[in-house]
């Protein structure tokens, strides 16, 4: 692989293994593994894939991991029975709902009515709200994926400049709230433009690392990074391409082939954050496992 590529593989592969292992003593010490509920609603293709994907990795670890999935007609009122009949059950430690929600459902709603103790996406009020000061729960899986893979680079924070683009709930503001934080992976200055941001590029050509999260392929262009800076490329977005067999091709939100020549690091899409996201969903079910078994 180009070393200057920054291998999300790799990474995901060692701590998964980890985790494995730790899984077996988990069911040793205690008759039972960590357990996960996806729920999955509707049939969107991307949804789907990424379900498949985190069930995968549960049963690589050994997590017990539970697809429900229901209908696109569902009513909010029934999915936020059926979630609130999950926040009972002591057997469930972890809890996610695949987004995007087919659009009659109020997300936040039924986000906010996962307990915040297996809430392993890390996005309910409280657990956010633990995340901003400076008392982390539950972190969002692809921020702490990232704040990952930059210390895995060996890559002092401290001091840096880091800018990201878009101020997602998902990935935007709590990867700010992480790198800027009091620890030895944070202490860095951290910049946060968006669509209302004027003149992107001035503040990305002073960073030393772009975090690019909007959504949007060619976001980032070559002519918006400084020569070896990092850049790390959260999207996953789909492009016609009739050369290949299912149709399209995955590209991320930069100008991949043409920043790869200017920087020192760079994540690929596929085979970057991706598999980091699943890597740290994986991480915070264990860690509900844990808050669960102490009660």
């Amino acid at each position: 692989m180009n070393s200057k590529l920054i291998d999300g593989k790799k990474i995901s592969s060692s701590i998964k293994h980890k985790l494995k292992s730790e899984i077996i003593e988990i069911k040793n010490k205690y008759s039972r593994v960590p357990s996960l509920v996806v729920i999955l609603v509707g049939k969107n293709p991307a949804s789907i894939s990424y379900v498949k994907a985190k069930e995968k990795a549960c049963q690589l670890v050994g997590i017990e991991c539970h697809i429900e999935r229901l209908d696109e007609k569902i009513s909010e009122e029934e999915i936020i029975s059926y979630i609130e009949t999950l926040n009972k059950n002591d057997l469930i430690d972890g809890m996610i709902v695949q987004l995007p929600l087919p659009k009659n459902l109020d997300e936040e709603k039924i986000i906010q009515t996962i307990s915040p103790l297996k809430d392993v996406d890390g996005l309910c009020n409280e657990n956010l709200g633990l995340l901003s000061s400076g008392s982390p729960r539950f972190v969002p899986a692809t921020p702490l994926g990232v704040q990952r893979m930059i210390s895995e680079i060996d890559f002092k924070t401290q001091g840096s400049r880091i800018v990201i683009i878009g101020r997602s709930k998902l990935v935007g503001i709590p990867l700010a709230l992480l790198l800027s934080s009091k620890t030895t992976l944070g202490n860095a200055t951290v910049t946060i433009c968006h669509s209302r941001s004027e003149d992107i590029k001035k503040y990305t050509l002073e960073a030393d690392i772009v975090v690019v999260a909007t959504g949007f392929p060619g976001t980032l262009t070559k002519d918006m990074v400084k020569k070896n800076s990092i850049v790390i490329d959260v999207g996953v977005n789909r492009i016609e391409d009739n050369t290949k067999k299912n149709g399209f091709r995955l590209v991320g939100d930069s100008d991949f082939d043409e920043i790869i020549n200017i920087v020192s690091k760079v994540t690929p899409v596929p085979g970057g954050v991706g598999p980091m996201t699943i890597a740290m969903l994986l991480e915070n079910v264990t860690k509900a496992f844990y808050l669960h078994v102490k009660e």
